[in-house]
C-alpha cells in the first residue's frame, strides 16, 4: 500500500497543494513513510509536511486555511460615508483629509482609501506647451507680454 501511495504522489503538483495531495501525503506518514524520503518525492518542504501533520493533530483536518484576512485591515470601513466625505473635501490635499476624517487616519490611509473607490484627481499646475503657444499666440496676448530687458521679444 505504502507503494502505490509513493506512486500516486510522484506527479509534479503546483502550490497551493491540493487536498487530496495533503490527504496522501498525511496517510503516506501514518502507514509508516519517512518524512525526508516523502518530501523528496512530492517536492514539498518539510516543514510544509510538518505543518499539515501539526494541524490535522490540533484540529482534525489538514485542509488549507480560507477566508482569512489578505492584506491590512482598513481604517476605513464605512465605503459610502468616505464617498460623501470625498466629494465635500476633494479639493484638500490628503493629509488635510486625513486631519477632517480623525480617527487616526493617515495620509497614506486616505491614499489607499481613494485607490480603493477608484477616484483619482489629476492636476494641471501649469498649461502644457501646446496650449502655451496658442495662447500667446492670440491677439491680446501680445501686449500682455512683456519685452526682454534688450528690448527683443521672447
Amino acid at each position: 500500500m505504502l507503494g502505490q501511495i509513493l506512486r500516486e504522489l510522484t506527479m509534479p503538483m503546483s502550490a497551493p497543494y491540493s487536498y487530496d495531495l495533503r490527504r496522501k501525503a498525511v496517510d503516506a506518514i501514518k502507514h509508516g513513510a519517512l518524512k525526508t524520503d516523502l518530501c523528496r518525492t512530492l517536492n514539498i518542504s518539510r516543514n510544509t509536511l510538518d505543518l499539515w501533520l501539526k494541524r490535522e493533530q490540533a484540529t482534525g483536518d489538514y485542509r488549507a486555511i480560507t477566508n482569512y484576512q489578505k492584506g491590512c485591515r482598513h481604517k476605513i470601513t464605512d465605503w459610502e460615508r468616505f464617498r460623501k466625505f470625498v466629494r465635500q473635501h476633494g479639493g484638500k490635499t490628503q493629509k488635510q483629509m486625513a486631519e477632517l476624517w480623525g480617527d487616526g487616519v493617515t495620509q497614506q490611509n486616505i491614499s489607499d482609501a481613494l485607490r480603493k473607490i477608484g477616484f483619482s484627481r489629476k492636476k494641471d499646475l501649469q498649461l502644457p506647451r501646446r496650449k502655451r503657444r496658442r495662447a500667446s499666440s492670440l491677439p491680446g496676448a501680445l501686449a500682455e507680454q512683456s519685452p526682454a530687458p534688450n528690448g527683443l521679444r521672447r
